[in-house]
């Protein structure tokens, strides 16, 4: 089974939005399939983030699924996200999300 989240989003778009106070994570891409991401600490997604230290504008790169998963709350993400992520969790979908913000 190829890596459903493989194929890059743009800023807007993205397959799920976390959240840490003003920290704010879309995710863009991811390299591993879900399943191989378990137990990989160095596991990466590409995401636009933003907070107070980048001024309100995202910035796009590289950062540690880990990091995201521990620190962010999940607040908005596509059906096939939460399949594989966050089964039988209830959130918006990022347009949804997007378009409330």
């Amino acid at each position: 089974m190829a890596n459903p989240f493989a194929k890059s989003r743009k800023t807007g778009n993205p397959y799920a939005i976390y959240r840490a106070g003003d920290m704010v994570w879309q995710v863009l891409k991811t390299y591993k399939q879900p399943k191989n991401e378990a137990g990989d600490m160095y596991a990466r997604w590409m995401v636009a983030a933003k907070s107070s230290a980048t001024f309100g504008s995202y910035e796009m790169g590289d950062t540690y699924a880990s990091e995201v998963r521990n620190y962010g709350r999940l607040v908005a993400a596509e059906p096939e996200w939460l399949d594989h992520y966050a089964s039988g969790v209830s959130v918006p979908t990022p347009q949804e999300y997007l378009a409330d913000a």
